[in-house]
């Protein structure tokens, strides 16, 4: 039998412990995991502020050796994530410079406006500062970046929202949107909407925004992570983080990612034994093939969430060029939903640039390809590298992953997270 023990409050063993059983998905609704709202995981919580909470919860020995780790990664130089240690330069050409989108300015700059002298300071970076790299996804604050949504006025929050609705597409708004009030909606089934609520975000803007020079924005918080970059009419938004737990409301409608899994599953399932044998890394999310310290007891087993900017990550899995024209379809399929929130014909040129890696690009899975498991898998090439996996519970009782509570990643490898090859290429072109 599997030992089963609590690390700290949030984090158990089993998360992370191989066993020989599958991990099958339960049958019964996420709601059949809520803790009693006078449990202990909860109550202790209730009506706390979110500085005390987090102080509280930074405490543990456990969550202090995590943060160590992340303040060492955070105070490395920026690398961008490689395959092999060496970031591959040529990758990510920024092309002929062109104005940026006024409308994501004309945003920002009513923001701005909206402020007074401190909470303008608090909001405006330099376009380098190494802030960009703090962002996080826990709900307990690691490090205070910009101002929080939470604390401003309803006039500062509509026109953060009017930024976002600016810089991103309608439907990638949509998205995190979304994601924002399912944390609100985790927020109310728990009794903690003081800590967890649709307004438990940072927001940063850097550099000055301008359709001539180099700006961007960042929103940060639980279960939501976006970076935005505008930079000689390209626009970046790399890293992104977006999850949920559960990644469902009240049943009215689908998944948060309900879409992107169902097509993943009929890839997978599409997959020919000797296609599946390539693509299949692992046979259960918590297999114990697995090389020690693989699955992680915050970010279980994807590998490009916060404070992962350098690392080194190989490729596993089926190299897309072994797949079949109908199943390579769905592969784009998947690509296109991971940069959705890039407006319209900013996606379109990413998907061209990600088709002219494609036979360097590999899918990695891990579980069954039947849905009947949880499951992680990753798409990865020299331009995109975009995760999925299932978690356990962190506010929810489920000791060991399910498809209810879900975590996604995307980056762009060799050096362009945050825009900053396109930013070296931009100032290249013009020299002081």
């Amino acid at each position: 039998m599997t030992a089963d023990h609590d690390i700290d409050g949030s984090f158990s063993t089993a998360r992370v412990t191989a066993r020989e059983e599958a991990v099958t998905l339960s049958q019964d609704s996420y709601t059949a995991f809520l803790y009693p709202l006078d449990d202990e995981k909860l109550a202790p919580w209730r009506g706390m502020g979110v500085d005390e909470f987090s102080a509280i919860k930074r405490s543990p020995d456990f969550v202090q050796a995590l943060l160590g780790d992340w303040r060492s990664l955070y105070e490395q130089p920026f690398v961008g994530i490689t395959t092999g240690g060496v970031v591959r330069d040529g990758v990510h050409p920024l092309g002929e410079a062109r104005p940026n989108d006024p409308e994501p300015v004309d945003a920002a700059r009513v923001l701005v406006d909206l402020l007074d002298a401190e909470r303008r300071e608090a909001l405006l970076h330099d376009l380098d500062a190494p802030d960009w790299r703090a962002w996080s996804n826990p709900e307990f604050v690691i490090h205070r970046v910009g101002l929080r949504l939470e604390e401003q006025d309803d006039a500062v929050v509509e026109a953060v929202h009017a930024l976002m609705r600016a810089s991103l597409s309608t439907a990638g708004y949509a998205r995190a949107r979304e994601a924002m009030e399912l944390n609100g909606y985790l927020g109310e089934l728990t009794g903690l909407e003081t800590l967890m609520n649709d307004r438990s975000y940072w927001i940063a803007l850097y550099g000055t925004p301008s359709v001539d020079a180099p700006w961007g924005w960042q929103l940060f918080g639980h279960h939501l992570a976006l970076n935005v970059v505008f930079v000689g009419g390209r626009q970046v938004i790399a890293p992104v983080f977006i999850g949920a737990e559960p990644a469902l409301s009240d049943g009215e409608r689908a998944p948060l990612f309900d879409a992107r899994e169902r097509l993943a599953i009929e890839l997978a399932e599409s997959l020919s034994a000797e296609q599946r044998g390539e693509a299949v890394v692992y046979a259960t999310v918590l297999d114990p093939a697995m090389p020690e310290g693989r699955v992680h007891p915050a970010d279980e087993r994807h590998l490009a969430g916060a404070f992962r900017d350098n690392r080194v990550i190989p490729y596993e899995g089926i190299r897309a060029d072994r797949l079949t024209s109908a199943q390579r379809v769905l592969l784009r399929a998947i690509v296109e939903d991971f940069l959705l929130l890039l407006p319209d014909a900013q996606r379109e040129r990413a998907l061209s640039e990600v088709a002219d890696y494609l036979p360097e690009t590999h899918l990695a899975w891990y579980g069954a390809t039947d849905g009947s498991q949880p499951f992680y898998f990753r798409i990865q090439s020299p331009v995109i590298l975009a995760e999925l996996d299932h978690h356990a519970g962190v506010w929810l009782s489920n000791r060991v992953p399910q498809r209810f509570h879900v975590h996604t990643t995307l980056r762009l490898p060799n050096g362009n997270d945050y825009g900053k090859a396109y930013l070296r290429q931009w100032r290249a072109a013009r020299p002081a």
